[in-house]
């Protein structure tokens, strides 16, 4: 279990519910632990203290209410959500006044689950740190999964060197982003950090752009001219799509990380600099370099501390909180009010595989939040690519020559079963191809 997941405890009796909620919060990335009574969690709480509690209202023996009362007074700072199939408005009020920071209705909504248990354990957190940053979080970046908290560790660490990082990663994945993460970790955040992809400048200019030119250098060149590493001094040069940059200016980079000065175009003498480089690349520069695109010396140069970025597809359990953050972000932004995902959509978003990584994922919540007309975004405000994709198709059932036609609903009971086996029982991913939501599947099951 990842060890950076926050400790949730669950105490429900309804064994169905139950399993459905380890399980969900589990893949999330969550540390699960589940009591059927709170009698029991008692004992689970005294022995080993919870981030979270989710627990029913309706227990054998001590009720939720009375237990969420018993919790804080003895003074745990953990969070408590209330779920009941028995809501009212007095029993809200109630169960907010002794205590609890949410009150969640059955049947449950696990889209409005997630997002509970994303803003009561960030609210917790931040309360908790001083309004500083949770560990899922790193300069703005979201990650709890094992891949992004690794990743967060290497980058503090490398922070504090003045050697030139290379960040390697497909597109989307936000290298711009970790690069200015690792300026602001370092002892260099209070000077500027300036951006470039090398892609985006002509080549003919790409000389003077970095270096800077001398007045009358070449035609146009009215003035003189600071190039970025100037702009930089100080600070950190980010160099986007460096795989891009020409081969022969590649030789004066070199040198100028080497030497620590550069020569202006024009000019005849060199400018000391005091910048400290991150490159950043989608590209194999080991085959750039076998194809003669890039320079071996600058390459190893530049290898030394490198840094890759897990495409969004490996980051098991941070699509959800992702998806959270960039709602309150870009509801924010609009200033539109959206507490979350309605399922149908939150299924569809958690069931695509972002070939365009966070860059992607985010314009699609961009999108969603504008159609937006509700406090949930629906299916509909989704990109029509994420609302068709179906991660696995689906197979007709045979059936044998002069067989009776078999009732439907055994043909439902025998599909799911087929289904669930061929995934190794992942109620998850079962669901994914079925095309249904988690609890409705779970209901299925019960029903057998």
């Amino acid at each position: 279990m990842d060890d950076t997941g926050h400790r949730l405890l669950i105490v429900e009796d309804d064994p169905a519910l139950q399993e459905l909620l380890v399980e969900e919060l589990s893949e999330a990335g969550h540390r699960v632990t589940a009591c059927d009574s709170a009698e029991d969690a008692m004992a689970t709480l005294s022995q080993a203290p919870a981030d979270l509690i989710i627990s029913d209202v309706r227990l054998p023996g001590i009720s939720g209410m009375a237990w969420l009362e018993q919790v804080r007074g003895e003074g745990h700072e953990c969070g408590f959500i209330v779920i009941t199939a028995f809501g009212t408005i007095e029993q809200a009020v109630e169960a907010l006044k002794l205590g609890a920071d949410d009150f969640l209705t059955k049947p449950l909504d696990l889209a409005a689950l997630h997002d509970a248990v994303f803003r009561v354990l960030e609210h917790r957190r931040l309360a908790a740190r001083g309004q500083q940053e949770s560990p899922a979080h790193f300069h703005g970046i979201v990650g709890a999964s094992d891949a992004m908290q690794a990743l967060f560790h290497d980058a503090a660490r490398l922070a504090n060197s003045e050697a030139p990082i290379l960040l390697l990663g497909e597109s989307g994945t936000g290298k711009e982003l970790l690069a200015r993460a690792i300026h602001a970790e370092s002892p260099r955040a209070a000077g500027p950090v300036v951006a470039v992809n090398c892609a985006s400048v002509p080549a003919e200019l790409m000389e003077s752009e970095f270096f800077g030119h001398t007045k009358g250098a070449f035609t146009g060149a009215h003035e003189a001219r600071g190039g970025l590493f100037q702009a930089a001094q100080g600070g950190s040069l980010f160099l986007d799509e460096i795989g891009e940059m020409p081969v022969a200016l590649q030789a004066k980079l070199l040198r100028a990380l080497q030497e620590k000065r550069v020569r202006p175009v024009g000019g005849e003498r060199e400018l000391p600099v005091d910048v400290r480089i991150i490159a950043a690349t989608h590209r194999d520069l080991e085959q750039a370099i076998t194809e003669g695109d890039f320079r071996s010396d600058l390459f190893y140069r530049l290898e030394t501390f490198s840094l890759r970025l897990p495409p969004l597809r490996e980051r098991h359990g941070d699509l959800q909180p992702l998806v959270a953050a960039l709602i309150d972000k870009h509801a924010e932004a609009q200033g539109k009010r959206i507490l979350g995902v309605e399922p149908q959509a939150l299924e569809a978003l958690l069931g695509y595989p972002y070939p365009g990584n966070v860059r992607e994922l985010e314009n699609a919540i961009m999108r969603a939040v504008t159609l937006a007309e509700g406090e949930r975004l629906s299916h509909g405000d989704l990109p029509e690519r994420i609302r068709r994709h179906r991660a696995v198709p689906a197979s007709p059932l045979p059936r044998g020559e002069g067989a009776p036609w078999p009732r439907l609903e055994d043909v439902e009971k025998r599909y799911i079963q087929k289904v669930l086996e061929a995934t190794g029982g992942n109620k998850r991913r079962t669901a994914e191809i079925l095309g249904i939501a988690r609890k409705t599947l779970y209901r299925r099951l019960e029903e057998e």
